[in-house]
C-alpha cells in the first residue's frame, strides 16, 4: 500500500483538503485498499482541531467530506512512515525540507503543484484570510492535482 502525507501550514485548510479530496477519488476509482492518506501541518498552532469551518463547507459542495483533526508534521515518524510527503507552497516545502538534515528523504518531498495537468499555478495558496473564492480556487487546484497524482501513483506500480 502506498502512504501519502499532504502538509500546509496549520492543518486545517490545505493539507486537510487535498486528504479529503484524495480520499473521495480513490473511493470513486475504487483504490483505497491501495492508497492511504494522511494530512499534516508544519506549524502545531491548531493541533487537534478539525478543519476550517469553511473549507468544509466548500468541500461538501463538491462531494469532498474532511473528518481529520489538525496534527503537526512528526519527522521522527513522517519521513520512514510515508511514501510521497506533498506540500502545498514553497514555504512548507523549505520547512520539510530542512527538517530533512542527511537529505535522506528529498525524493519523497515534492510540491503538490508539480501534479497539475491543466492548472498552471506553482503552489495552492493559503485561502485562510480569502473569501469564499480562495477555498474554491484552492478545491480547484486539488482536484486537478489529485488527478494528476493518482495518474502518477498507478504509473509507478
Amino acid at each position: 500500500m502506498k502512504k501519502i502525507l499532504f502538509v500546509c501550514l496549520g492543518n486545517i485548510c490545505r493539507s486537510p483538503t487535498a486528504e479529503g479530496v484524495m480520499n473521495k477519488l480513490l473511493e470513486e476509482k475504487n483504490l483505497s485498499n491501495r492508497i492511504e492518506c494522511d494530512s499534516a501541518g508544519t506549524s502545531s498552532v491548531h493541533s487537534g482541531e478539525l478543519p476550517d469551518s469553511r473549507s468544509i463547507k466548500h468541500a461538501l459542495k463538491r462531494g469532498v467530506s474532511m473528518n481529520s483533526r489538525s496534527r503537526h508534521f512528526d519527522k521522527s515518524v513522517d519521513f520512514d512512515k510515508f511514501d510521497l510527503i506533498l506540500v502545498m507552497d514553497k514555504n512548507n516545502f523549505r520547512s520539510i525540507k530542512n527538517q530533512d538534515l542527511n537529505n535522506i528523504y528529498s525524493s519523497k518531498i515534492r510540491l503538490m503543484t508539480d501534479f497539475c495537468s491543466s492548472t498552471k499555478v506553482d503552489e495552492v495558496p493559503d485561502p485562510y484570510f480569502s473569501g469564499d473564492e480562495g477555498f474554491e480556487t484552492v478545491l480547484d487546484i486539488l482536484e486537478d492535482a489529485t488527478e494528476g497524482l493518482l495518474k502518477y501513483l498507478l504509473n509507478e506500480d
